[in-house]
């Protein structure tokens, strides 16, 4: 940032008294600018043994598979930005499950959570920004074409824990 969003004065980037890293702070207003991950939500839609996946029709990584996700929006849970996503990218309608994975992604100042989702039917559809959608078993997950290493983690612990009977919450970072 250059300039003040409050007041349009100059910033300055330095560590403000009482603070621990260097922030953009304003010397007109005194407002101190925060930049802070931005946080991912998605789901992994289920029906039985099978989760939906949409191929992508956007970059980055146009034509790679993934779980239906993306930025959340001010003024929503991540519960509901969740179920937002998987409706745009999917047309899927679901009913959230528990928190299933959070992964952190520092180096895209990014934070990617993933609840499990029950499909309510198998009405879905790619939306505008998927090429196609597809409900797949694990032997037909297009390993070698996931987009992100965060949906391929939770893939693998989603597929792991239904085959041991019994879903946990999976917290990790990946680099």
């Amino acid at each position: 940032m250059k300039f003040c969003p409050n007041c349009a004065a100059p910033l300055a980037r330095r560590v403000p008294p009482g603070d621990s890293g260097p922030r953009d702070v304003c010397d007109a207003c005194g407002m101190v600018h925060y930049q802070n991950p931005k946080l991912v939500v998605g789901t992994v839609p289920e029906w039985e043994d099978r989760v939906l996946l949409c191929r992508r029709a956007i970059e980055p990584r146009y034509g790679y598979w993934t779980l239906p996700a993306g930025f959340m929006e001010n003024d929503e849970s991540t519960g509901e930005g969740a179920m937002r996503e998987t409706l745009e990218e999917a047309g899927a309608r679901v009913e959230l499950l528990a928190p299933f994975s959070m992964i952190s992604v520092p180096h895209v100042n990014q934070v990617h959570v993933f609840y499990r989702a029950r499909l309510l039917d198998l009405d879905f559809k790619p939306g505008v920004e998927s090429l196609e959608v597809a409900l797949v078993e694990e032997a037909r997950v297009p390993w070698k074409d996931i987009a992100f290493r965060t949906v391929g983690l939770t893939l693998k612990h989603w597929f792991a824990d239904r085959a041991g009977g019994s879903f946990v919450f999976h917290s990790e970072d990946v680099k």
